[in-house]
C-alpha cells in the first residue's frame, strides 16, 4: 500500500517460481497473440515498458474489477510469454509478484509502433535486471504513488471528472530534462474541473535531504529556459522527515533568483488514512512551501494546490514539457515510444472476451 511502502533493505533476492509450461516466442505464437490480446492487455504491455516493473496489486488495482480476475489474467499473460515475473524475498510475510515485460510482449509493442524489438530498445536481460536493482523499492514506490491516483480516479464519482491525464517515467523525464533536472516522474491530475501538472520527487528516507533541497536550482533553471512554471511535489515517508525537509527546502527556495518560478509542496505518507477505501496522494495532505493566500499552513487536496499559486497558469497541450517525442531512424540512442495513457481502456473494452490459456497456446 502507498501508506506502508516496502523498504529496499527488506528485498533480498527473489523467490524461485514454480515451473510452468510457457509458450515459445515464435512467429506462429505471435500470430495467435494478435487475436488473443485485449486492449487492456496491450495497455499493460505499454505500461510495463514505460515504468519497468509493476506489482500484481498495482496492476489489478488500476485495470481489473477484482484481484482474483487480475491474477488469473496475469498468469495467462505470463504463460503466453507476454510478461515475466519475479517475487522478491522478504523476511516477514510474502511480497507480491512483480511483473516486467517479456519478449513476446515486446514484439507486440514493437509491431504496433512499426519498429523491431531492437529498435524499441528492449532487451530481456535489462528488463529483468530490475529484480536485482538497488532501486527496485524506490521504483515500485513511485509506481505505487501513481497507481493509487489511477485507482482513486477509477472509483470516483463521474461528476467529479477525476482523471490522471499524464504519467511519465523517470527514464522519460531524464531523456527530456536530464541536462537540468532528473525528477522521479512527471504527471497531470484533474478533478472538479481543475488540472495541475507537476514533477514528483519521491523520498524514501535514503537520500540526504540537503541533496534533495539542492535540486530546486535545477528546476529554476528549467523554468527559466522554457518559460513554464511547473510545481514540484515532494513526497516523504513520515511527518517528522517532512518537517526537516521543509526547513531545508525553504532555505534553498529563498536563495533562488526567482523563487516564484518553482512552486513546491510537500506531503507525507503517514498523513494518509489507511482505513479509507482508496487512500491516495489526491487526499488533503499537501502543504505548499510558500503561498500568498489567506490560508497559510493549511493542507490541501492535490487538485486544490493551484489555489496556493495564482501566478501558475493552468496546463495546456502547448505547455507540455518536451512536447511530442520524435525519432530519427538512424539514431544510435534508444528509441522511446509515446507515453501510454495512465488510465486503462474503457470498461467496455476491458471486459472483452478473455479465453483460457489452453486454447490460446494450443491453437495453430
Amino acid at each position: 500500500m502507498i501508506t506502508n511502502s516496502t523498504r529496499q533493505r527488506d528485498l533480498r533476492g527473489h523467490k524461485a517460481t514454480r515451473p510452468n509450461p510457457r509458450a515459445a516466442n515464435t512467429v506462429e505464437h505471435q500470430a495467435v497473440l494478435a487475436w488473443r490480446l485485449t486492449p487492456r492487455d496491450r495497455w499493460i504491455i505499454r505500461m510495463l515498458h514505460e515504468h519497468r516493473v509493476l506489482t500484481a496489486h498495482q496492476i489489478t488495482a488500476v485495470a481489473f474489477p477484482s484481484f482474483r480476475s487480475g491474477r488469473q489474467r496475469l498468469r495467462e499473460l505470463y504463460l503466453w510469454g507476454v510478461v515475466d515475473r519475479f517475487q522478491p524475498f522478504i523476511s516477514v510475510g510474502t511480497a507480491p509478484m512483480h511483473y516486467v515485460l517479456a519478449p513476446a510482449g515486446a514484439a507486440v509493442l514493437a509491431g504496433e509502433d512499426g519498429l523491431d524489438v531492437k529498435g524499441l530498445g528492449y532487451r530481456h536481460d535489462r528488463a529483468f535486471a530490475i529484480a536485482h536493482s538497488l532501486r527496485l523499492a524506490h521504483t515500485v514506490g513511485v509506481n505505487e504513488w501513481f497507481t493509487a491516483l489511477v485507482a482513486r480516479a477509477r472509483h470516483s464519482d463521474p461528476a467529479e471528472r477525476t482523471v490522471l491525464t499524464a504519467w511519465w517515467s523517470e527514464a522519460r523525464c531524464a531523456r527530456h530534462f536530464g541536462d537540468l533536472i532528473k525528477p522521479d516522474a512527471y504527471g497531470r491530475w484533474a478533478a472538479h474541473g481543475t488540472e495541475i501538472e507537476f514533477f514528483l520527487e519521491y523520498d524514501f528516507g535514503t537520500e540526504v535531504l540537503a541533496k534533495l533541497a539542492g535540486k530546486l536550482a535545477g528546476y529554476a533553471a528549467l523554468a527559466e529556459a522554457t518559460g513554464i512554471t511547473t510545481p514540484v511535489l515532494v513526497w516523504l515517508q513520515s511527518s517528522r522527515r517532512e518537517a526537516t525537509a521543509r526547513r531545508l527546502l525553504h532555505r534553498a527556495w529563498r536563495e533562488l533568483d526567482n523563487p516564484r518560478t518553482v512552486p513546491v509542496a510537500t506531503a507525507a505518507a503517514d498523513l494518509l488514512n489507511p482505513e479509507t477505501d482508496h487512500p491516495s496522494p489526491a487526499d488533503k495532505v499537501w502543504l505548499p512551501l510558500d503561498n500568498h493566500t489567506n490560508q497559510p499552513g493549511v493542507r490541501r487536496e492535490l487538485h486544490r494546490l493551484p489555489d496556493a499559486w495564482p501566478h501558475v497558469l493552468a496546463p495546456s497541450s502547448a505547455s507540455e514539457p518536451g512536447g511530442e517525442v520524435t525519432f530519427e531512424p538512424d539514431s544510435p540512442s534508444l528509441l522511446m515510444v509515446p507515453a501510454p495513457p495512465p488510465m486503462p481502456p474503457a470498461q467496455a473494452q476491458a471486459t472483452s472476451r478473455e479465453p483460457g490459456i489452453r486454447q490460446a497456446v494450443s491453437r495453430p
